[in-house]
């Protein structure tokens, strides 16, 4: 009789159900962006706040809390629920990123964050890309159209819809994200490759054209430009700091509060934040957080292998590689693999609307994982 009353709470089934393994990684990546949010920050306030704070510590705890609600509520929500209410919510943040060209606030040449009642300077498209992934799935897996060419035009269109409205903006790194997630989900899904293929050079010849022949996206092409050669431009500074620190740092690091790369760098707590935790506590610390994402992305694909519904397939195959790509995306700019993007790290990188998306994504992700047959 008690094991009867247990299994009719809701909260019971659902931590009876949940992949706890999963769901520790994802605990334990938000503690640990915690804890470098407390040491990379702090001095951040000092200096802005002209006070000995822990403002913008306390302000990313929030939203840690703020994210672990948003996890509980869409892990717990019934996955018919889920797909039927993301179709909303994309609609919506879909409206929230058109109006960011008229109402947004630019910042540094980029108009990519809007002002929304308490939520001052949210960045839309990181609340467009979990539920763009699921619009994905949801067409390329849909049962009433067999034509697998009229999914992949449909899938098509409503990517370019995106990047248009990025490339207004323009972000550059945001773009290349959800580009490859639609790449990756309708190379899974099956589509004739040379059609993909067809498609894929003519979407990169385009931003090639936009990035080096359109005086709009001048920044974006001063910034590949110095990559390559740091006597065109000033466009290395960032990252020759950020090397500089990761290089300091060595294997174990200076200490907690020795690192200089946060005092230095504009927004290194969000861009850099590789380079400032690898400044002070060491390449050792940066390899273990590596092996974390690994073993995350690999246990996430796992999963994948079990799965039948194709639609789930596909939204945790998209989730997961969006994550990576990101990730890669981040360290690569620190390390100077590539030019600067502006691009966070999930789960580390102070920033609420980054900390919001990735517990969507988290939430998606542990919805999907859930054991099917509740006993």
């Amino acid at each position: 009789m008690l094991n009867n009353f247990f299994n009719n709470l809701s909260f019971y089934k659902w931590w009876k159900n949940i992949d706890r393994i999963i769901l520790s990684f994802i605990i334990t990546f938000l503690l640990i962006g915690l804890f470098f949010s407390l040491v990379s920050t702090s001095f951040i306030a000092s200096d802005k706040l002209d006070t000995n704070s822990y403002f913008f510590f306390f302000k990313h705890l929030i939203f840690v809390l703020l994210g672990l609600i948003i996890i509980f509520v869409i892990s717990f929500l019934e996955t018919k629920i889920l797909y039927k209410f993301s179709i909303y919510i994309f609609f919506f943040t879909f409206i929230l990123l058109i109006l960011v060209p008229f109402i947004g606030t630019e910042v540094k040449g980029s108009k990519r964050w809007i002002d929304i009642f308490f939520f001052p300077r949210i960045q839309p498209i990181e609340f467009v890309k979990p539920f763009f992934i699921i619009m994905l799935a949801l067409i390329i897996s849909n049962k009433n159209f067999s034509n697998l060419s009229l999914k992949f035009i449909f899938s098509l269109l409503l990517t370019l819809l995106i990047v248009s409205l990025l490339i207004i903006q323009p972000d550059l790194g945001q773009t290349l994200l959800i580009t490859s997630s639609w790449i990756t989900l309708i190379f899974v899904s099956g589509i004739n490759l040379i059609f993909l293929l067809s498609t894929s050079i003519l979407v990169i010849v385009f931003l090639l054209y936009l990035t080096f022949f359109v005086p709009k996206f001048e920044y974006i092409k001063n910034r590949i430009l110095s990559f390559f050669d740091s006597d065109t431009g000033t466009h290395n500074f960032q990252s020759d700091k950020a090397i500089e620190s990761i290089t300091s740092g060595g294997f174990f690091g200076k200490g907690i509060g020795e690192g200089t790369l946060k005092n230095n760098v504009p927004e290194a707590h969000t861009d850099y934040i590789i380079s400032v935790i690898s400044e002070e506590f060491g390449v050792i610390v940066i390899m273990l957080i590596l092996l974390i994402f690994l073993a995350l992305i690999y246990y996430i694909f796992k999963k994948v292998e079990n799965e039948t519904d194709d639609t789930a397939r596909l939204i945790l195959i998209g989730s997961a590689s969006l994550i990576l790509l990101q990730a890669m995306i981040h360290i690569g700019v620190n390390i100077r693999l590539f030019p600067t993007t502006g691009m966070t790290l999930p789960f580390l990188s102070y920033g609420g609307s980054s900390i919001i998306s990735i517990s969507i994504f988290s939430g998606i992700i542990l919805n999907l994982t859930k054991r099917k047959v509740e006993l």
